[in-house]
């Protein structure tokens, strides 16, 4: 695997990481509920892609600090990642 693919899947990986992150902090921190009854409300809502595309707002942070290391590859699998939450969002929305 070339040092820029890898970069990629890196900064890929991070982002992923970083949504997952996001979607722990706003149920534990910034929900009313415990953790599984805010699961249960999301499941029972079909709130998915509401939760997701908040969930998603650590990337932004990722994304700059990659970019203020000037690791462009790394940013770019942050992109990518945020371009995939954003079509799962669109895909939860609407179907």
């Amino acid at each position: 695997m070339g040092v820029v693919k890898k970069d990629i899947l890196i900064g890929f990986l991070v982002a992923i990481f970083a949504t997952f992150g996001g979607v722990f902090i706003y149920i534990e921190y910034f929900s009313r509920y415990s953790f599984d009854e805010t699961l249960q409300l999301i499941v029972e809502g079909k709130l998915y892609g509401k939760v997701l595309s908040i969930a998603a707002i650590p990337n932004l942070f990722v994304f700059f600090i990659y970019l203020k290391k000037k690791q462009d590859n790394g940013a770019k699998g942050v992109l990518l990642a945020t371009i995939v939450t954003a079509f799962i969002t669109l895909i939860l929305k609407f179907f």
